[in-house]
């Protein structure tokens, strides 16, 4: 199989590179200066067992490929505001002996949130959901750092909305010799479900930086306490804190990198490359368009939905906002008992 990595960002190039780095076929698909410094420099991937260049096909889209070939498996990882329109590019793409990549070829959705799937049902025959548990940072044009061991990440894998197949089997086993882990299970919105839970702080994050002191940590657990109330609500199945944490334990630890600490998130990093966009509206506006639906109240995820589209749309830089002036904010929105 030749794997196209659909925004070969912090998540894509880190999965691109790990699969090169283990023999298999990978192209990378990006733009603007990240797309000039791969085809120049090639993708500089660090790891903790060390920094490695490689030189792999960079395009922008598919039609510098000509045909798609029909053992070609699409990793869509761009951010779910750019998803919708690198589907209908990808999916109109043509495939050796006929048809379309929409038609006959397996997109897997390695995004953030839920809504990446949903909207590859609009164009693609084939979806799969990829529940990514995988830090990784992208801040200079061709450079990704993913700095766990003893694993890179962990990629859950499941047909959308529910099953698993062969084609799944196959991708997990490449996947696993690459230094993932990549369950087959038949229920990966319920994973991806859970991920959106621990999502939710990266805007919290991303507006008044580390979520490390006792405040930010309440605070944060409010924002999760109104989507727990809204998912349950809405009859919404998510695994577990104990299940992840035994999938998870020990398998996949931040280590510094050339004596550096990752700095933050990929909705911080978002605000710190100054794209002029980010994942609110698909993370904590998941919530809110819940939390309507079913008539439950989520003030503090709009009230973070808000500014972080505030930040990205004035250049703000990240982490600026003192998290007290966030916590007066919040207080003077909601009803319920105040924040401390």
């Amino acid at each position: 199989m030749r794997y196209i990595i659909i925004g070969a960002g912090a998540v894509g190039g880190a999965i691109g590179g790990r699969l090169a780095g283990a023999g298999h076929e990978v192209v990378l698909v990006a733009r603007g200066a990240h797309l000039a410094a791969l085809r120049e420099h090639g993708l500089r991937l660090t790891v903790p067992d060390g920094e490695y260049v490689h030189r792999l096909p960079a395009v922008e889209d598919p039609a510098e490929l000509g045909p798609l070939r029909p053992d070609d498996v699409l990793f869509l990882a761009v951010k779910t505001q750019d998803g919708a329109a690198a589907l209908r590019t990808w999916g109109a793409a043509p495939v050796e002996g006929g048809g379309t990549a929409a038609e006959r070829l397996p997109v897997l959705c390695a995004q953030n949130g839920v809504e990446g799937p949903r909207l590859a049902l609009r164009v693609f025959r084939q979806v799969y959901g990829v529940c990514v548990w995988l830090p990784a940072t992208f801040l200079e044009p061709g450079v990704i750092s993913a700095p766990c061991i003893p694993l890179t990440g962990i990629l859950h894998l499941g047909r959308y909305p529910h099953g698993t197949d062969d084609t799944l089997h196959s991708i997990s086993a490449d996947l696993e010799k690459a230094h993932f882990e990549a369950p087959v299970v038949p229920d990966v919105a319920r994973w991806q479900y859970a991920k959106l839970l621990l999502n939710l702080g990266n805007m919290l994050e991303a507006v008044t930086g580390p979520v490390a002191s006792d405040e930010a940590i309440a605070f944060n657990r409010r924002v999760r306490a109104e989507a727990v109330a809204v998912l349950d609500a809405a009859g919404i199945a998510y695994a577990s804190a104990e299940e992840q944490q035994a999938v998870r334990d020990g398998k996949v630890t931040p280590v510094p990198l050339g004596g550096a600490t990752r700095r933050g998130g990929s909705s911080w990093q978002s605000l710190a490359r100054g794209t002029g966009t980010i994942e609110a509206d698909y993370l904590n506006g998941e919530i809110n368009l819940l939390g309507r639906l079913h008539g439950i109240p989520t003030p503090l995820n709009e009230l973070l939905q808000q500014l972080a589209n505030t930040f990205a749309r004035e250049g703000r830089a990240p982490g600026s906002m003192p998290l007290e002036e966030l916590i007066g904010m919040a207080n003077s929105t909601t009803n319920g008992p105040r924040c401390p």
